[in-house]
């Protein structure tokens, strides 16, 4: 898609990515990166990313279903490992801000995964 690029130079993730700007990474491989947020809703909060720069949900297409499909089957393994306790009992939450009504504020797509003990700050 036009939208989609390997990198901008001018986005934060892509800077966390190449290094530019640390990060406390959660993992990291070929075509993902996670990293915990900085600004935490709950005892766990980290942000998992494509490392090529996808603006947005809305720029997704056909060419990005194996890396998002990887991100998502990757979230469960990585909050547990990160302190949510496992499902039923315990779990996690999946937001994935879109667009400028959707709550986006970087614009490289990514998606949160948020739990751990409640009550959390927001949500």
């Amino acid at each position: 898609m036009s939208d989609v690029k390997h990198s901008d130079p001018d986005c934060i993730f892509c800077k966390l990515v190449s290094g530019k700007i640390p990060a406390k990474k959660v993992y990291e491989d070929e075509d993902i990166f996670a990293f915990h947020d900085i600004n935490p809703w709950a005892p766990v909060h980290f942000l998992l990313i494509p490392k090529r720069h996808i603006p947005s949900m809305a720029q997704v297409g056909p060419e990005h279903v194996d890396v998002l499909g990887r991100m998502m089957a990757l979230a469960p393994r990585l909050a547990q490992e990160q302190g949510c306790r496992p499902y039923p009992e315990g779990g996690f939450r999946m937001v994935c801000n879109t667009g400028g009504d959707g709550g986006q504020e970087v614009h490289h797509l990514h998606i949160h995964v948020i739990g751990g003990p409640r009550p959390w700050v927001k949500g």
